[in-house]
């Protein structure tokens, strides 16, 4: 079976620019049919930066326009998709970003549902537990931003 290697890249959108936002989540359809909720991401298409990859993905699976606040964290994992017979070593790049218009009814036709939860409800719907870490990240993420904001030229 031969290796390779993926990325991605996606965002943690906050609907208002303070620690206890609610966030954006985008549902699709797991293989068992049920709804899985997870933080809006997709691959890194050529010629486009991780960050442009992510507030692309963010927009077009939520319907929201959003601006980047700044980096999270990256996630990696290994999967195997068997219709290759590849091993893949993937690479998600998460921002945090904060919406600034558009509506979850534009989000693109890969997910089912998208909706703003609060962190409390979105880290009991979420699929995986290594995204729902990165909402433990969203204070200093913001802080730091802040910082930068106020910072003497």
């Amino acid at each position: 079976m031969r290796t390779a290697r993926a990325v991605s890249a996606g965002g943690v959108v906050l609907a208002e620019t303070r620690p206890d936002a609610p966030v954006a989540l985008v549902a699709h359809r797991s293989v068992r049919g049920s709804l899985q909720w997870t933080l809006p991401k997709g691959a890194q298409e050529p010629g486009e930066t991780v960050t442009e990859a992510a507030l692309r993905e963010a927009r077009e699976e939520t319907g929201l326009e959003v601006e980047l606040i700044g980096p999270l964290d990256t996630i990696d994992y290994w999967f195997v998709w068997a219709p290759e017979q590849t091993r893949y070593h993937k690479f998600v790049h998460y921002f945090l970003m904060h919406a600034v218009g558009g509506d979850f009814a534009r989000h693109d036709s890969e997910m089912e549902e998208a909706d703003w939860f609060t962190l409390e409800q979105a880290r009991r719907r979420m699929a995986f537990a290594n995204e729902r870490k990165l909402l433990d990240l969203i204070p200093a993420a913001l802080a730091g931003f802040r910082a930068l904001l106020t910072a003497p030229a």
